[in-house]
């Protein structure tokens, strides 16, 4: 099968994982296509071949809003590319906003919006520094919360599930009063370190307070909040995470922590990288 444009291979013959206008346009790409096996690339590029194959289908709405993306496993054949590739790829997406992902069903496409894949927000040139900070504690946050999330899905009790609804709930009624949301997801993610049973996991979410959330100290995430769009997502992924641990299952609250973390790496990557390149740019026309 020759390689598309970003090096990835097309989608080949259509199996019944496909929404109806997926399966359509995977047929005619294995029609049009020859034989023979695509080049493989490694590592970050494989991830990006993907992102921008997928991403080109859903603006080409090839891919329609609402449709189901195939399985993982789907994902991994169909491009023949890991498991590991596939989530990177995923996350990148739903950071950009063109896929939301619900735990147990499965991943949909999104109503594709202007602005590029840094789309969620913007950041000036001020913030850059900032956010090389704040994607570190990204980093060790997506370690200490996944499992986190897992041990409070195993040991919570109905009082730290009453603690976390709470939070969940004065969080969604400050994003439509554009009131102060910092301190309920704060407290959401406390609520879920002090589930775990593990005092020390509450002792170094206490210590880290609430510096830990990016919007505290990136003003043009604290500027996009005022549309709620932003916090709607986050919003929705606090949910996901809720859900899981609620019903007891360890493996779902910590691939939600995961992703809900990491899609907040993304977004704020994405968006250094595009201040970045700006920059560079005014830079160079002085």
């Amino acid at each position: 099968m020759s390689s598309v444009s970003t090096g990835v291979p097309p989608l080949p013959e259509p199996t019944d994982a496909w929404p109806g206008a997926a399966r359509a346009a995977a047929a005619s790409a294995a029609a049009a296509a020859p034989s023979g096996p695509a080049p493989r690339r490694r590592g970050r590029n494989l991830a990006q071949g993907l992102v921008e194959d997928l991403g080109d289908k859903i603006r080409g709405q090839q891919l329609r809003p609402g449709d189901k993306l195939p399985t993982e496993s789907a994902i991994m054949q169909n491009y023949g590319v890991s498991r590991t590739v596939v989530r990177e790829a995923l996350s990148k997406l739903q950071a950009a906003g063109l896929v939301e992902t619900h735990h147990g069903i499965g991943t949909f496409v999104l109503q594709p919006r202007g602005g590029g894949m840094a789309g969620m927000f913007r950041l000036e040139a001020a913030d850059i520094a900032t956010t090389v900070d704040v994607l570190a504690v990204l980093e060790l946050r997506i370690s200490l919360e996944t499992e986190s999330a897992g041990l409070a899905a195993l040991r919570r009790t109905e009082e730290h599930l009453l603690g976390m609804r709470e939070a969940l709930d004065e969080f969604e009624r400050n994003v439509l009063a554009a009131g102060d949301t910092v301190s309920p997801d704060f407290r959401f993610h406390l609520q879920i370190a002090q589930a775990t049973g593990n005092p020390y996991f509450a002792d170094i979410m206490t210590h880290l307070g609430t510096t830990i959330i990016p919007r505290t100290r990136v003003n043009a995430i604290r500027n996009h909040n005022k549309g709620g769009e932003y916090l709607s997502r986050v919003n929705r992924e606090h949910e996901e995470i809720f859900a899981a641990i609620a019903r007891r299952d360890p493996d779902s609250a910590r691939a939600a922590m995961r992703i809900h973390l990491t899609n907040s790496r993304e977004r704020l990557r994405l968006a250094q990288e595009a201040a970045q390149r700006e920059e560079g740019g005014a830079a160079s026309a002085r």
